[in-house]
């Protein structure tokens, strides 16, 4: 054991790593990989809902780079529309590893091993940094086997292309923000800017573990001349990264970051944030998540270097500042502070702390360090204390591989098999390659709409699977407007009794007739049914109807709301869209100035996110109903939405003087016009949106059911 337990004692020029670090790195990464195919071949399961729900979003951005059957390129507005709540760059990554490993579940499982390629290299080499060669490839073994990493390379999620990407930016980071020569360089501070945005656009969460870090490297950044360009240039890197996705997604992000967390923390009954529960949540998972055989020689070797430094240790308390080495500190305190953060988040998960894990093994690193150094020493000079050391080593990493291997094992499952390829076959030998639509009423974690979606869009195939029917109200809509339905015979798989009945409904309705049937599970069967007599009514006719609506303002819109979110469920791929434009665009050739064109015309370009074009059709119909305010209201409303308040207050204040009486568009001018800046309106802002706000409501109410459940 040659290295030294301090800092590098050249931290400015640090040794290059030889030819057989790497080889013995490449070593580590190739037997966890090995591990994990071989874990991946045995397991029997099929992707659940988040695991198939990552692999449909890998599959439409592989397809939207055009790497992927059944797709092409077809803008930036195209792609970013694919990535509506998580952010696209580990999406954009693994689609184009599908293209190269296949787009099986197993075979995509390939970018998680090259991700965990990436963490390995970064923990090596950050803790080469901190003590030495042999304590770099000792973390990445650490990294390698602790359980729940372990775990999570084997679950297609976003937990260990996050924990890799936050480790690599929180490591760049530190070293650009060291005190000169080592830090401080331009081509660090580069790197770190697009390590941070990186992390950021693999998942929002990263926010969790970089925020702090980043805040405290830019403000020592800012206060030190020669480095304050370098922090401007950074921040605009980052901005300039995250803005693109940001600007096109900002509505669909904050709804589904606050249902992911705040609602689902709410719905999982996790503790409050500051409790005593919610602080302890997750150090008592670390015997689970670490292993006790990391845990135990880790915790050993810092209890012998307390007691050797005994005598040292008020002082170096007093001045623990001074007495940590600076790339000590830093590792630190990025552990805490994302420990922290992830601890007040309010949703809680095992798998949630991922990212803090090489952090912290990195730190319980330096515990087995001390250990074999102790050892060393016991034995005296010369082999015989390396070989004591080395042992202890060797044999402890055995030890963790062997209880990890066990853990790994024990979760392995060999459920039967599947119904799901069988019935997708079934029923794209009915379709080909036809965009089609299948509601699934099942629901359990091996039979959803996500892995049934999944199956039916491997090699190309255009069969979207969607879920609709767990409230009664819906059951009339599936009956007259579904084209095929999955079912279950029994017990559908989840506790809601209005899908039993749904199943029910479905096989005493003789417009449907059984095409298939497959056995499940638990002496269940999955049944494919289709609507017979010819295509289901189509949904044309009503959305002409409800986007006219929209002119009596909040009233149509409460009846557009409730209907156009199953609307969607029944047709995965918007079909009703494309025929909608055509016939609106036709129409408007033959009457520029028909109503029914240019509202449908308005309400497709606000659901498809393009502001713009919305702003246009809205401009024309304020133009041709100059008395009515709801086209400006909602043009006010898009530009908002796409960053333009001030073009939005601007708009407002120039309509007529009996539209600006209206509460609802009084209260949207103050609003934007105090979003652009104009903040002498924040007092009529306060004075007009109550009002505002109570007229809205009153009006939804009044049009909540003004048209049937089918419109």
């Amino acid at each position: 054991m040659p290295d030294s337990p301090g800092p590098n004692p050249t931290p400015c020029r640090p040794r290059q790593p030889t030819l057989i670090w790497w080889l013995l790195l490449l070593a580590l990464w190739a037997s966890a990989t090995v591990a994990d195919r071989l874990w991946l071949a045995t397991d029997g399961r099929l992707p659940s809902w988040d695991q198939a729900d990552y692999l449909n979003s890998a599959l439409d951005h592989g397809r939207a780079l055009g790497l992927l059957p059944g797709g092409g390129w077809q803008g930036w507005g195209h792609l970013l529309d694919l990535s509506p709540k998580i952010p696209p760059l580990a999406s954009l990554i693994d689609g184009s590893v599908m293209a190269f490993s296949g787009e099986t579940a197993d075979q995509a499982s390939w970018s998680l091993a090259l991700w965990h390629g990436l963490l390995l290299v970064v923990v090596a080499c950050w803790g080469r940094q901190l003590v030495g060669a042999g304590f770099g490839l000792l973390a990445a073994a650490l990294v390698a086997l602790a359980p729940a990493l372990a775990a999570l390379r084997v679950d297609y999620t976003l937990d260990i292309p996050l924990t890799a990407s936050t480790t690599l930016a929180l490591w760049l980071l530190g070293r650009w923000q060291r005190q000169p020569p080592a830090g401080g360089r331009w081509r660090q501070a580069i790197f770190a800017a697009l390590a941070v945005a990186g992390a950021l656009l693999v998942k929002q969460s990263a926010l969790l573990l970089v925020a702090l870090p980043s805040l405290w490297a830019a403000i020592a950044g800012l206060g030190q001349r020669r480095r304050r360009l370098q922090v401007l240039v950074a921040l605009i890197i980052v901005l300039g990264l995250l803005l693109p996705w940001l600007h096109h997604n900002w509505i669909t992000t904050l709804g589904g970051t606050n249902r992911a967390v705040i609602e689902s923390a709410a719905a999982e009954g996790d503790p409050p944030p500051l409790s005593l529960a919610s602080l302890l949540w997750y150090p008592r998972l670390w015997p689970q998540q670490l292993g006790l055989p990391i845990l135990v020689p880790a915790l050993a070797g810092g209890l012998l270097a307390l007691w050797r430094g005994r005598s040292q240790l008020l002082p170096r308390l007093r001045h623990l500042g001074q007495a940590l080495p600076q790339d000590w500190s830093w590792l630190i305190g990025c552990t805490l502070a994302g420990a922290l953060a992830t601890t007040l988040s309010p949703n809680k998960d095992a798998r949630y702390f991922a990212p803090v894990l090489p952090l912290l093994l990195l730190v319980l690193a330096r515990g087995w360090w001390q250990l074999g150094l102790e050892l060393r020493r016991l034995g005296g000079p010369g082999l015989s204390g390396s070989l004591l050391g080395g042992g202890l080593l060797g044999g402890g990493l055995l030890a963790v591989a062997t209880a990890t291997a066990q853990t790994a094992l024990a979760a392995i499952e060999r459920p039967g098999p599947s119904p799901i390829p069988a019935a997708i076959a079934r029923l794209r030998a009915a379709v080909g390659d036809a965009p089609t639509t299948l509601l699934v009423v099942p629901g359990s974690p091996d039979l959803n709409e996500q892995t049934v979606s999944y199956f039916g869009r491997l090699g190309g195939g255009r069969i979207e699977a969607r879920r609709l029917g767990r409230q009664r109200h819906e059951h009339p809509l599936v009956l007259e407007r579904s084209s095929w339905i999955l079912l279950a015979s029994g017990d559908q798989g989840s506790n809601r009794p209005p899908s039993r009945e749904l199943s029910f409904k479905v096989r005493g309705d003789g417009r449907f007739s059984q095409v298939g049937s497959w056995p499940w599970s638990e002496g269940r069967s999955v049944e494919l049914w289709q609507r017979r007599g010819g295509p289901a009514p189509r949904f044309d006719p009503q959305f002409i109807a409800l986007a006219r609506g929209m002119e009596r303002g909040p009233e149509g819109l409460a009846t557009l709301f409730a209907r156009i979110g199953p609307e969607h469920q029944l047709d995965g791929h918007f079909l009703y869209q494309q025929r909608v434009r055509a016939w609106a665009r036709q129409r408007l050739n033959q009457n520029p100035t028909d109503g029914d064109a240019l509202w449908s015309l308005a309400l497709l370009a606000t659901l498809n996110n393009r502001p713009g074009e919305a702003e246009g059709w809205y401009s024309r119909l304020a133009e041709l109903q100059p008395t009515n305010p709801w086209p400006a209201a909602y043009r006010a409303v898009v530009q908002v939405a796409d960053w333009r308040p001030g073009s939005a207050v601007d708009g407002l204040d120039q309509t007529p003087a009996k539209v600006q009486e209206q509460p609802v568009v009084r209260a949207l001018a103050d609003l934007s016009g105090v979003l652009s800046g104009r903040l002498w309106r924040l007092s009529s802002l306060r004075q007009h949106l109550p009002p505002a706000i109570e007229e809205v409501i009153q009006r939804v109410k009044a049009g909540a059911h003004r048209l049937g459940p089918h419109g």
